[in-house]
Protein backbone atom coordinates (compact mmCIF):
# COMPACT_ATOMS: atom_id res chain seq x y z
CA UNK A 1 0.00 0.00 0.00
CA UNK A 2 2.86 2.57 0.64
CA UNK A 3 4.01 2.12 -2.91
CA UNK A 4 0.47 2.59 -4.33
CA UNK A 5 -0.03 5.79 -2.06
CA UNK A 6 3.36 7.46 -2.76
CA UNK A 7 1.73 7.49 -6.27
CA UNK A 8 -0.83 9.51 -5.40
CA UNK A 9 -0.76 13.35 -5.67
CA UNK A 10 -0.68 14.60 -2.45
CA UNK A 11 1.31 12.10 -0.68
CA UNK A 12 4.33 13.39 1.40
CA UNK A 13 5.88 10.11 2.87
CA UNK A 14 4.57 7.78 5.75
CA UNK A 15 6.28 6.45 9.05
CA UNK A 16 5.61 2.72 9.83
CA UNK A 17 6.77 0.86 13.44
CA UNK A 18 5.40 -2.94 14.05
CA UNK A 19 6.19 -4.41 17.61
CA UNK A 20 6.03 -8.32 17.14
CA UNK A 21 2.34 -8.99 15.94
CA UNK A 22 0.08 -7.34 17.95
CA UNK A 23 1.21 -3.59 18.04
CA UNK A 24 1.82 -1.50 14.58
CA UNK A 25 1.53 2.16 13.85
CA UNK A 26 1.24 3.57 10.30
CA UNK A 27 1.09 7.75 10.13
CA UNK A 28 1.19 8.58 6.70
CA UNK A 29 1.02 12.46 5.43
CA UNK A 30 -0.81 14.29 2.90
CA UNK A 31 -0.53 17.58 1.48
CA UNK A 32 -4.22 18.51 2.23
CA UNK A 33 -7.97 17.08 2.92
CA UNK A 34 -8.65 16.58 -0.67
CA UNK A 35 -6.03 14.33 -0.95
CA UNK A 36 -6.78 12.30 1.68
CA UNK A 37 -9.85 11.74 0.31
CA UNK A 38 -9.16 10.88 -2.92
CA UNK A 39 -6.40 8.33 -1.06
CA UNK A 40 -9.36 6.76 0.45
CA UNK A 41 -11.76 6.46 -2.85
CA UNK A 42 -8.67 4.89 -4.16
CA UNK A 43 -10.09 1.16 -5.49
CA UNK A 44 -6.70 -0.61 -4.47
CA UNK A 45 -6.66 1.35 -0.98
CA UNK A 46 -10.66 0.54 -0.51
CA UNK A 47 -10.12 -3.22 -1.15
CA UNK A 48 -7.08 -3.57 0.98
CA UNK A 49 -9.11 -1.95 3.92
CA UNK A 50 -11.78 -4.67 3.28
CA UNK A 51 -9.70 -7.46 3.27
CA UNK A 52 -8.10 -6.46 6.11
CA UNK A 53 -11.25 -6.18 8.02
CA UNK A 54 -11.86 -9.70 6.82
CA UNK A 55 -8.91 -11.14 7.63
CA UNK A 56 -6.14 -9.59 9.56
CA UNK A 57 -7.47 -6.84 12.09
CA UNK A 58 -9.75 -7.61 14.95
CA UNK A 59 -9.92 -3.42 15.43
CA UNK A 60 -7.89 -0.91 14.37
CA UNK A 61 -8.14 3.17 14.57
CA UNK A 62 -8.11 6.13 12.07
CA UNK A 63 -7.13 9.33 13.19
CA UNK A 64 -7.11 12.41 11.27
CA UNK A 65 -5.02 15.53 12.34
CA UNK A 66 -3.34 18.29 11.18
CA UNK A 67 0.33 18.68 12.24
CA UNK A 68 1.06 22.32 12.92
CA UNK A 69 5.07 22.46 13.50
CA UNK A 70 7.54 19.48 13.34
CA UNK A 71 10.90 19.42 14.06
CA UNK A 72 13.45 16.36 15.46
CA UNK A 73 17.29 16.03 17.03
CA UNK A 74 19.62 13.54 16.53
CA UNK A 75 22.51 12.96 18.86
CA UNK A 76 26.05 13.31 16.60
CA UNK A 77 28.04 9.90 16.76
CA UNK A 78 30.43 9.22 19.80
CA UNK A 79 33.43 10.29 17.96
CA UNK A 80 32.39 13.65 16.37
CA UNK A 81 31.02 14.80 20.23
CA UNK A 82 33.45 17.45 22.06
Amino acid sequence: MIALAAGQPGFLGVDSVREGSELGITVSYWRDEDSIAAWRRNAEHTEARESGRRSWYEAFVVQVAKVERSYAFQRPPAAQRP
